[in-house]
């Protein structure tokens, strides 16, 4: 099983992933996972993630094009992963879902930030 974490925070993982039942999968080949720094896929000098809701309002929002870059980059290697967009807003987690998630072996994991992202990546490159 392979999981591609896309995030703007990746030293966060290094603890949860170097720890109990995750570590021992990882030692053992049986779980392989990549943090992607989605910073790296940003055009500008400030490596910047954050964006203006359209259309104005409160908050801040991700940007679009840096999501897309790293889940093209991941799909260009690995045609059949699928994305997974992580947000309070979907689906709950449950042993079901963990089942039947588990049937593909290759998920990007985006991980998002401040009110959320833009609209145009759930509906561009997010599988679920």
């Amino acid at each position: 099983m392979i999981f591609d974490i896309l995030t703007i925070f990746p030293e966060i993982f290094r603890s949860p992933l170097s720890e109990s039942l995750i570590k021992k999968a990882l030692d053992k080949g049986i779980l392989r996972v990549r943090i992607w720094n989605l910073r790296d896929f940003t055009e500008d000098k400030h490596r910047t993630t954050d964006d203006y809701p359209y259309g104005g309002g409160a908050g801040m929002v991700m940007k679009a094009e840096p999501i897309f870059r790293a889940v093209e980059e991941i799909k260009t290697k690995n045609p059949g992963a699928r994305a997974l967009l992580l947000t309070p807003q979907g689906e709950l987690f449950h042993q079901e879902l963990a089942k039947e998630l588990s049937q593909q072996n290759h998920w990007i994991l985006i991980c998002g930030r401040y009110e959320g992202l833009d609209e145009r990546v759930r509906l561009g490159v997010v599988d679920r």
